[in-house]
């Protein structure tokens, strides 16, 4: 497998964006966003995500000369109209948004409506830690989870995110898809030819699969049976009630190349301990529950493990599948 330094990643990747109408913008930051998950070690939302989006935006599924605006302020909550472009500027555009308002009013919620797959959640909230603030991050995506009790695919997998900031160190990072799995992987295994455990998903039929094309083609089941379902259910709502953004059941499936503009939504939530109890004893009890975690010797904290492996990436650069890696050459030419 080749490898490529981050820096070269980004350009390559950038440059298959461009080519295939991505307006400057949009190109960078969503090629920055998706090498930013392959040195954290998420490929399935990597760069293995450009031939996908290249198609999007030449099929019209995904809008290149979109710009995202502010379509509606007030006080601590502004809503982000993303055009049907690439979602990640109007995401960057909400957390720059959000937390300016949360310095101004202690919490802010900033949502993201016509809008795309929105990659890693959680490093959308990376300038939230920054800031010092703690950040909550949802979206919705094409149908893939049955809601509870039923057959027909109706939610997506629907992740959720949250950063909570330490004094020191790395951040708290949690990142969770309320599928048993990212739907992502099961591209991956696709594209591999690899099988995938049973219990991620179930074919067309209702069956436990472990082929990953028939589980793409069927739905994802969710994590914790019933309650995952209701979770899914409540990021479902949040994102789009609130925004006028399109259900799961509405957009077309990420993985074809035909179909309509999905219109998904996102939603931001960003506090100011500063507001609350203040900075200084939200800190000591971020530590003290972490040093009673690290006092059990199989804990690992969440977002450690991503943030070594981006640190590494950044010396040793990621290694790229060959097939991927001719085809981001070609798209990029």
């Amino acid at each position: 497998m080749p490898r490529y330094s981050l820096d070269a990643l980004t350009d390559l990747a950038t440059r298959a964006l461009a080519r295939a109408g991505a307006n400057p913008t949009m190109a960078e930051t969503t090629a920055r966003a998706l090498v930013k998950a392959d040195a954290q070690g998420l490929a399935s939302h990597g760069v293995s995500r450009v031939p996908q989006y290249a198609t999007h935006l030449r099929n019209g599924r995904a809008d290149g000369t979109a710009l995202p605006q502010i379509a509606r302020a007030h006080h601590a909550t502004v809503l982000i109209d993303a055009g049907s472009g690439l979602a990640f500027p109007a995401c960057a555009m909400a957390i720059s948004e959000a937390i300016q308002r949360a310095s101004a009013y202690g919490v802010a919620f900033a949502a993201v409506t016509n809008s795309h797959h929105f990659g890693v959640a959680a490093d959308h909230l990376a300038p939230v830690a920054t800031a010092g603030m703690v950040g909550l991050a949802f979206g919705n995506s094409p149908s893939a989870m049955a809601a509870a009790g039923g057959k027909r695919a109706l939610f997506g997998t629907n992740p959720i995110a949250a950063v909570f900031p330490t004094r020191v160190g790395t951040p708290l990072s949690i990142d969770l898809s309320l599928s048993e799995v990212a739907r992502g992987k099961l591209m991956v295994a696709a594209k591999k030819k690899e099988a995938i455990p049973l219990g991620w998903a179930l074919d067309r039929n209702g069956r436990p699969t472990t082929d990953p094309a028939a589980g793409l083609e069927g739905t994802m089941l969710p994590v914790g049976g019933t309650k995952g379902a209701m979770l899914a259910l409540i990021v479902e709502l949040l994102v789009t009630s609130l925004t006028g953004a399109a259900f799961g059941f509405e957009a077309s499936s990420f993985f074809v190349d035909e179909g309509n503009r999905p219109r998904i939504g996102q939603a931001f939530i960003v506090i100011d301990p500063r507001a609350l109890v203040g900075l200084d004893t939200y800190q000591a009890r971020v530590e003290t529950l972490i040093g009673a975690m690290l006092d059990d010797a199989g804990v690992r904290l969440p977002g450690v493990r991503r943030q070594a492996l981006a640190e590494k990436a950044a010396v040793d650069g990621v290694d790229i599948p060959d097939a991927l890696a001719a085809e981001l050459e070609r798209l990029a030419a």
